[in-house]
């Protein structure tokens, strides 16, 4: 494969199809919940669990309620002790299968790392080839210099200083194509664990020990290192909140039974109701039903799926405050060249002057191209063959090639008595002059018609049997990817503003954001103007995203709120970012936007559900707690429970049920399509709103008709 060959694979990998993910996600493998079980089960140490207040708190009564099992062995207790148990197993068996995804995959990083061995340079310069050791890779240390040869792999994060190789990337990125890295400029960063296809490079590192990208995406697969987001704190605040409430409503009602069991002394005891007032199992079942337990056991779960979801397309984020900021996200500021287009000129029109015939004009244009192997000259030997003219031979019999320069500005051929040049409008029409030939208005006006719209103009000139003239103008153009236009009405939907920067002039840009259909564009950016957008959008109260691969984007990438540097980029860029690309496609920012969006609407519509469903355990528990005292409560039994035993077992089981039934939409996310805030509102309330209302009814009832079944639920 040549260097050209793999450059432009690199470069046009927005073309290409997704990715193959590493981890299937989002559908529950009973085999993964088997591998887990260990872990959940580890996770019921106290000192682990009780940063999950919810969950601690159904902990201690399942303590509790088997004390007291104990002390008065029932079937009746035995059950609802086991099923207390199975609802915290349950929780912790949530955020296990998430952060179990990744284990293999760490697993085999770590070991990449531990096994690889450098080959580290004591003394070198660029005059000087310096000494070679031989140190394990996790002893390199920041500013160690190392070499790496065909076959090796690379021992760590680095920049490369000296040198040009293709390195297969797969082992990071799961992209089969090599990829080109070669010292100075914007692609000269290395991961370690890669590996060296060809040629020799010398590489100076960048990491601190214990902090290179294979450590940090261990951390992340592992899910070791997560914090908490902003908003997963808010909700774990408002979950501890509801819990206190509902722990004191419960003990409210210890009081107010043994009163109204002392002022009705005839009615017979029961299971729920004592002289010495509610069991204390009862009050404990009680309490785990009417307490947020179904988004306290996955609330955890759903922050680590998220950033699951990021790896599985290529992406690495810092922190899941990155994620959930993407979520949030108003403002896309996306470069043109490379996301938005194509990057590469493409010839879109044959514009003959007076005089000359369009076959004429396009035979010209394909001949003077025939030997230039840029992208552009490429394009407009295939646009003359779209056009239905014959392709030429490159091997034209005495002709001379014309190569471009920078000095003359031109390419072309002779063949015989006739000379052909293509290039700058400026170049050509100075040696139509030099030929003795003029150069009509019209050429003018083309030229200005072209560059308005936002195109590049190549002039085409020929000399034949002695006569020198212009014969039209090549209309190149930066094309804008397909589907482009829809994505960015997409962003609408959504509520979020696109601007595309590019380096153009601004009737240049004006062109290409009319053509694609972006909010609004920054012609002519710097790097000062790049960071002064971010800061204004900012102070408007905005949260803004964007892309950069190079050192100059990284003090933009810093102040963004989420700033997504390439892996083709330089060290600088990626550690300025919150998240690395590493398939480097600037067009993967619109998908981190969708799935950070995604995270959101599942933690609310899990969140709505979770309160929703607590209604229906009103109408089975509270009928059977008081129905021997207040027989008038019966007319709540509405779903015709069988017994007090059966209804308050029944709701205990579906609590807990309910959390492994939920954990597949918790890892796979609830389905995101852009709307409007308000519709996504609505949909929210009546799919898992009102779903939360149903689905407890229905299937308490079921659990119910299975309960009286068994002995002791008469």
């Amino acid at each position: 494969m040549t260097v050209t060959a793999v450059q432009g694979r690199t470069a046009e990998r927005a073309d290409e199809p997704e990715p193959k993910t590493r981890v299937q996600g989002g559908l529950l493998d009973p085999r993964m919940l088997w591998t887990s079980l260990p872990d959940a089960v580890r996770k019921c140490d106290p000192r682990t669990l009780w940063r999950n207040p919810v969950m601690f708190i159904v902990e201690v009564g399942a303590v509790w309620s088997t004390v007291l099992t104990a002390l008065h062995p029932t079937w009746f207790a035995g059950a609802v002790v086991f099923w207390l148990w199975l609802t915290v197993v349950f929780a912790n068996l949530a955020e296990a299968v998430a952060e179990g995804r990744g284990k293999a995959q760490a697993d085999s990083l770590r070991k990449a790392k531990s096994d690889t061995v450098a080959r580290r340079l004591k003394g070198w310069a660029p005059d000087r080839p310096g000494t070679v050791e031989e140190v394990g890779a996790p002893l390199l240390q920041q500013g160690d210099v190392v070499v790496v040869e065909a076959g090796e792999v690379i021992p760590g994060d680095g920049d490369i200083v000296d040198g040009i190789a293709s390195v297969d990337e797969s082992a990071i990125t799961g992209e089969s194509a090599p990829v080109i890295r070669e010292s100075g400029g914007d692609r000269c960063a290395v991961t370690g664990g890669t590996t060296v296809l060809s040629d020799r490079i010398v590489v100076k590192i960048t990491q601190k020990p214990g902090e290179s990208f294979i450590d940090r995406m261990i951390a992340l697969v592992e899910g070791a290192n997560r914090q908490k987001t902003p908003n997963e704190i808010a909700l774990n605040i408002l979950l501890a909140a509801l819990t206190l409430i509902f722990v004191f409503a419960v003990a409210t009602l210890q009081p107010l039974a043994i009163y109204s069991k002392a002022n009705n002394p005839g009615v017979p005891d029961g299971l729920a109701l004592t002289g010495d007032g509610i069991s204390g199992i009862v009050m404990v079942a009680l309490l785990v039903c009417l307490i947020p337990t179904t988004i306290g056991a996955l609330l955890s779960a759903i922050g680590i799926a998220g950033m699951d979801r990021l790896v599985q397309r290529n992406v690495l984020a810092m922190s899941g405050r990155a994620v959930e900021a993407a979520g949030d996200v108003n403002v896309l500021l996306l470069d043109k060249t490379g996301t938005i287009t194509l990057g590469n000129r493409q010839a879109g029109a044959f514009l003959p002057l007076d005089g000359v015939t369009a076959d004429d004009f396009a035979d010209a244009a394909q001949l003077s191209s025939l030997a230039d192997e840029t992208p552009e000259g490429r394009s407009i030997v295939q646009f003359a063959t779209e056009q239905g003219r014959a392709p030429m031979s490159a091997n034209l019999d005495g002709a001379r090639w014309i190569e471009f320069t920078a000095a003359t500005r031109m390419s072309g051929v002779d063949v015989g008595d006739r000379s052909l040049r293509k290039g700058a409008t400026a170049s050509v029409a100075e040696w139509v002059r030099s030929e003795g030939g003029s150069v009509p208005d019209e050429l003018g006006a083309i030229v200005e018609r072209v560059s308005g719209s936002g195109g590049t103009p190549l002039v085409v000139g020929e000399v034949r049997d002695g006569r020198a003239r212009a014969l039209g103008v090549i209309h190149l153009k930066d094309v804008v990817k397909p589907g482009m236009r829809e994505r960015f009405e997409e962003m609408r939907r959504m509520g979020i503003r696109t601007v595309m920067i590019t380096g153009d002039n601004p009737l240049t840009a004006k062109a290409i954001a009319d053509e694609a259909g972006v909010d609004d564009f920054l012609a002519e950016a710097t790097p000062e103007d790049k960071l002064a957008l971010i800061k204004r959008e900012q102070e408007g109260g905005k949260l803004v995203a964007m892309t950069g691969d190079g050192t100059n984007d990284a003090p933009a990438l810093a102040q963004a709120d989420v700033g997504v540097a390439m892996n083709t980029g330089t060290s600088a860029a990626k550690e300025a970012g919150n998240m690395v690309d590493l398939d480097s496609d600037p067009t993967k920012l619109i998908e981190i936007v969708e799935i950070g969006k995604q995270l959101l609407i599942t933690r609310g519509a899990l969140t709505t559900f979770s309160i929703a469903n607590d209604i229906a355990k009103y109408f089975a528990i509270i009928p059977a707690l008081f129905v021997t005292l207040f027989p008038g409560l019966d007319l709540l039994n509405v779903m015709r429970l069988h017994s007090p035993q059966s209804a308050i077992l029944s709701a205990v089981v579906f609590n807990a049920i309910v959390i492994i039934a939920l954990i597949p939409l918790s890892l796979r996310g609830v389905r995101y399509t852009p709307s409007s805030a308000s519709k996504l509102l609505s949909r929210n309330l009546l799919v898992y709103g009102l779903g939360g209302i149903v689905a407890p009814f229905v299937g308490i009832k079921l659990i119910d008709l299975l309960v009286q079944l068994f002995p002791g639920m008469s």
